[in-house]
């Protein structure tokens, strides 16, 4: 029997004018686009999916990509210029960063040394191998500065697979942005699964493409959600755009 929860609808076909708050397209910063050609093939298609507004959010990890405001800025305004040079005028593009809660992290908050993505918000990861042990504590420091945490995709955090009531915790204490990509499948089973409960149990306030190279692009455009989640899916498109919409 047909049924509208077991039907599947392509994502790209619901982002529409969807701002784009985590990706990795600035030039030669970080582990995304190596050059401003490349930077100019992802936003190419980009816009195929309807995506021309974009918040930049290179990596900011002391011991490997040793970002601050100067060399992001520089890095977005590289290109631009190129941009203008190829009559590309189709894109709003903004700056800001993925920021590492690693031991420097605590200097960059005290110093006020951060680019959020829009007013307060800020943009945090953790390591894939094991939560800083002082997590909270820098959740909290970063909130009493009169930040507000938005963590990049928690579904990928697969040390807390075993104990989901952590993402209720932490729900408590910063935002969720889920990765695009979590639902097909794409960073394997266990984390679609993660994710899919969190979207229907409603912890995600903002959604992003996390986009390094062509291959996010390409699983992009394939990614297919069944219609039990779509009214939990359209929440946090819509709210990231009312968010973060320049």
């Amino acid at each position: 029997m047909f049924s509208i929860f077991n039907s599947k609808k392509f994502l790209a076909s619901k982002l529409g004018e969807f701002t784009d708050i985590h990706n990795h397209i600035l030039p030669g910063i970080d582990d995304g686009a190596k050059t401003p050609e490349d930077s100019l093939q992802l936003l190419t298609y980009f816009k195929e999916l309807g995506i021309t507004e974009l918040i930049c959010t290179p990596h900011t990890i002391s011991d490997y990509y040793p970002n601050n405001p100067e060399t992001i800025i520089d890095a977005k305004q590289r290109l631009e210029a190129f941009l203008v040079e190829k009559n590309q005028n189709d894109f709003k593009i903004r700056a800001s960063s993925e920021y590492m809660m690693d031991s420097s992290f605590a200097d960059l908050i005290e110093a006020k040394n951060i680019l959020p993505l829009k007013d307060n918000y800020v943009l945090v990861e953790m390591s894939y191998l094991q939560p800083p042990i002082n997590l909270r504590e820098i959740l909290f420091k970063l909130g009493n500065a009169g930040f507000i945490p938005v963590l990049a995709h928690p579904e990928r955090y697969a040390f807390y697979h075993k104990t989901m009531d952590v993402y209720t915790e932490l729900g408590a204490i910063c935002k969720f942005q889920l990765n695009a990509l979590s639902i097909s499948g794409y960073y394997g089973p266990g984390i679609e699964k993660v994710a899919l409960q969190l979207l229907n149990d409603g912890k995600y306030e903002f959604l992003g493409t996390d986009t390094h190279h062509m291959r996010h692009i390409e699983g992009l455009k394939k990614v297919k959600l069944s219609g039990k989640y779509e009214l939990a899916l359209d929440r946090i498109i819509s709210n990231t755009n009312t968010t973060f919409s320049s």
